[in-house]
Order: C-alpha cells, then structure tokens, then sequence
C-alpha cells in the first residue's frame, strides 16, 4: 500500500500543508488562515480538519503520519516552550496533534525544520552535514549533523541570527541583546547598516535617491555603485565572520542562504565566502557554499522528512 506524509508549517498568518509520497515528491500544496486569536487555541484543530479531509480523499490507512514546523523553541519531544508570535505558552503539539487525528506526528522549531527540508531536497541535497541561515526580517537558520536537526535542550538550537558579533552596538536587537548578528545581516540590518554608512559618508551613491532596501543595496552593488559595495563587504564580514565560528564547532559540508534576501543571487556568496575563508579553523575551509532552492516551501519539505524518518525505521 502506497504510505503518504503530511508536513506543515505554522506562520503567524498562514499554516501552509503539503501531502507528500514517502519518496519526497508533494502531491498537493494548500494554505488555511493562521487563527491566533483565543492564545491560538484553534491553530491545531484547524489543522486537524484540514488533514482529516484531506485523509478522507487517500483513506485513512494510507497515512504515516503528520509532521509539524512552528516558530519558537521546541525540543525533541515535540514540547513548544512558548511561541509569543502564535500566543502559545508551553505545551506538547506532538500530544495534541495525536489525540486530534490518532496518527503518529512529529514537530520541530519552523527554521530547523525548513533547514531539514533544504538538506532532503533543496540547496544541501547530497549533504548531511549543514548549516542554513535564513535572511529575512531577522536571521534565523538550522544545523543538520549527520543527517538531524540539532535541537538542544529546549529546542532552542541553531539560532544563528543571536550570535554576539559586535560589543560596541548601542540599539537593541528584538531579543533585547545588543550587537546580534540580525543587527546587521537581515533585511532590516542590512537598510540599517545602508542608512548609517550614508549619513556618514559623502560618496555619491544611487541609494540617496530612493527606496534604501536589502534589495536596492545589491541591485546597486551589481551595478557597482561604491557606497553600496562598502555595505555589503560590512554585511559580508559579519555573514562570514559568524558562520566561521559555528563552522568551528559543527565543521558542514555546506553552508546553505536562504530567506528573502538570498534572492539577490550568488553576489552575497562573493561577499560571504571570502571573509568566512579568513577567519575559519582549516578544517572547515573547504564547505560547500550554495543558496537555498525551496523558497517558502522548505519548512513543508522538511517538516514531512520529520516523519518519513521515523515511518522508514
């Protein structure tokens, strides 16, 4: 009998779900609205329904299982330990979600679980060793060793974007600490670090005449405006000098970009790689650098690869 796998994953607007084959091919992608209203009381459920009329289309039988991606911290019993952006405290979605459908179900923090989904079948297929970071609104990423996610206690592991990269920033970062790498390297940090080398410099740059943007910052970076350059050769610096240190303690294969910002191509490679190459212990020189090529659907991928892992033991 052909066995199917549901992966899911939790926005804080949307829930997107996908069904997939136990090979990783997705059979069908659909979204339901995000209901945080009530402390988010009715996110599980509304998933619930959702899959159970899915179930009724491929019957029952043939399901293995449900695989979750959510934001906040969860560890590896697929305990939440508070996710404010979904008004959730602390509380087991595995539990939850099994006593709702009667099927197995695993879940994991939604950007460990999209860097799983970009190891199975996105920007580090072939590796089983990476490291992803994610730049968006703020930095987030994922480590794979040997092939699984790495956790931590509280599910609190590969949160790159809160890595101390510099002790003389005065603003805070949104976790309350200063000097964050997503200070500098998310979309944000990068129209931060734009806005300040332009009120202190006076190069011409066609960054004073419009929209200052990660996306307007490498648009003139390939165009080779030189103040632009200069933003991201700092971008770059801070990029590299993190992922060298954690390099040093999970020593990749592959360092996979993504999130919104990595849609400026391989141009944040070239500003990347060199700074991560000097700084980096030896043996971790040589990784892999790719960008990621699952897009908003890694956290589905990754989030079905939960539960194919334990269906296929």
């Amino acid at each position: 009998m052909k066995k199917y796998v549901f992966g899911v994953d939790i926005g804080g607007t949307t829930v997107k779900l996908g069904l997939f084959d136990a090979e990783g091919n997705v059979i069908e992608k659909w979204e339901i609205p995000t209901r945080t209203e009530d402390s988010g009381s009715k996110i599980l459920p509304d998933i619930a329904d959702s899959v159970r009329e899915k179930m009724k289309e491929i019957g029952p039988d043939c399901v293995a299982g449900v695989g979750v991606g959510a934001p906040g911290p969860i560890d590896g019993d697929g305990v939440v330990h508070r996710a404010v952006n979904l008004g959730w405290g602390t509380f087991s979605i595995k539990e939850t979600l099994e006593d709702l459908l009667n099927i197995p179900v695993m879940a994991g923090n939604d950007a460990n679980v999209a860097a799983l989904g970009e190891m199975w079948m996105g920007g580090g297929q072939g590796c089983k060793d990476l490291v992803v970071v994610t730049l968006g609104t703020g930095v987030g990423g994922g480590i794979i060793i040997n092939g699984k996610i790495l956790t931590g206690a509280v599910g609190a592991g590969g949160e790159i974007g809160h890595i101390h990269v510099n002790d003389s920033e005065e603003e805070a970062c949104g976790c309350g600490n200063k000097g964050c790498l997503e200070q500098y390297t998310s979309a944000t940090g990068i129209t931060r670090l734009a806005n300040r080398r332009l009120a202190s410099s006076d190069k011409d740059s066609v960054l004073r005449s419009g929209e200052v943007s990660a996306k307007t910052v490498f648009d003139a970076v390939k165009a080779g405006d030189p103040l632009a350059i200069e933003v991201a050769e700092e971008f770059g610096k801070y990029l590299g000098d993190g992922l060298a240190a954690i390099a040093g303690v999970v020593n990749p294969e592959a360092i996979v970009i993504g999130g919104g910002v990595s849609k400026a191509g391989e141009v944040l490679i070239d500003y990347i790689k060199p700074n991560y190459e000097k700084t980096v212990f030896h043996g971790s020189k040589d990784v892999k650098f790719s960008l990621a090529t699952l897009g908003n659907d890694a956290g589905i991928y990754g989030a079905a690869k939960l539960v194919l892992d334990i269906a296929n033991n």
